[in-house]
């Protein structure tokens, strides 16, 4: 079932509360409607994909069609002794799919509880959090291609999953396809991941082996819970701020500079990778309000929309003197998590 909507206001579907609007929305309820509604769109009309509009920042209104995905469903589609493939629609709301997954004592997403966001952006976003990304689960991607004008399975192995980033944000294939739904391998087989310190701290190491994915669940809303901002309740989009990976001279730089050998940082292939929060909190952000909009008192990574009154320029702004602040300091580029539109 499709349903349209024209001159459509958007402030609830970005979870920043942005009030602004699009020329027409229209949702879908299953995978079978996307060819319709493509075909009815002018091709010199713009036209964009959402789902909850967790990591969205729409800088204006926007003249083209919104598209979302309704649909629902989350099915066992293969089972052998050690795994599982989990298929669920890309509507599903993805907490909802990991709750369910835990009812069934199954393993692997129990680390990404609390996101807020839908199946099919979790898959272009590769969301993570707590030691976990969404691509350690997932096994195929199923889309329609915009291109070939057709429905394909695409392996994730073909998905170029990164931090953050994935094929469905290049440039080049951005646009191409709609996800109707996303296959997760999981294991019934205990596989708790609590390496991340704030969650080890919850548990006694003796009692590891003993855990149900709800337990882990649980330690990781508890640890979300003191950090960052209920959406519904204090309008974001999350975590703005991609962490930047630097070059070992610039990190020993940096570690000279702030007189400090303890900068919390992760190692990667490709350098060392700095929480973005530490960074802007040593330059003072954290808790700072200007106008409409805020830095999170409880994690300067997340900037808020705290009376649902800000402007996209507002935030914005704000978000460009977080930047110069950073790089004035450290000589390191942010780059924004979260998608503008």
């Amino acid at each position: 079932m499709i349903t349209t909507f024209d001159n459509y206001d958007l402030s609830k579907r970005n979870t920043f509360a942005m009030k602004v609007k699009c020329s027409v929305f229209m949702e879908y309820t299953e995978a079978n409607d996307i060819p319709f509604i493509l075909s009815s769109i002018r091709k010199d009309v713009k036209s964009i994909h959402i789902g909850a509009g967790s990591n969205l920042l729409f800088t204006n209104d926007f003249p083209g069609v919104v598209l979302h995905s309704a649909i629902k469903g989350i099915e066992i589609v293969d089972e052998t002794q050690n795994s599982l493939i989990v298929r669920a629609g890309s509507g599903e709301t993805m907490d909802d799919l990991i709750r369910w997954t835990c009812d069934r004592n199954l393993w692997g997403l129990e680390n990404l509880s609390g996101i807020p966001g839908e199946v099919g952006a979790s898959a272009v976003q590769n969301v993570g959090a707590y030691g976990t990304e969404a691509c350690d689960a997932i096994v195929t991607v199923h889309a329609f291609d915009r291109v070939t004008n057709e429905f394909i399975s695409i392996d994730r192995k073909y998905c170029a999953y990164g931090y953050r980033d994935s094929i469905f944000k290049k440039p080049d294939s951005k646009d191409r396809y709609i996800i109707n739904s996303v296959d997760y391998r999981l294991s019934p087989i205990s596989a708790p991941r609590i390496s991340y310190p704030a969650l080890r701290d919850m548990f006694d190491k003796n009692i590891i082996s003993e855990l149900h994915p709800h337990d882990v669940r649980k330690a990781v809303i508890t640890t979300r819970d003191s950090k960052l901002p209920a959406p519904d309740r204090v309008p974001s989009a999350g975590s703005f701020f991609k962490n930047p990976i630097v070059s070992q001279s610039l990190f020993e730089k940096i570690c000279e500079n702030e007189n400090d050998v303890n900068i919390p940082h992760y190692m990667t292939e490709s350098g060392y990778k700095i929480p973005a929060a530490w960074l802007i909190d040593r330059c003072g952000w954290k808790g700072h309000k200007e106008g409409n909009v805020a830095v999170w008192h409880l994690q300067p990574l997340v900037i808020v929309n705290p009376e649902s009154k800000a402007s996209p320029s507002e935030v914005i702004n704000l978000e460009k003197k977080i930047i110069e602040s950073v790089y004035e300091r450290f000589g390191v580029n942010l780059h924004p998590e979260v998608e503008h539109i």
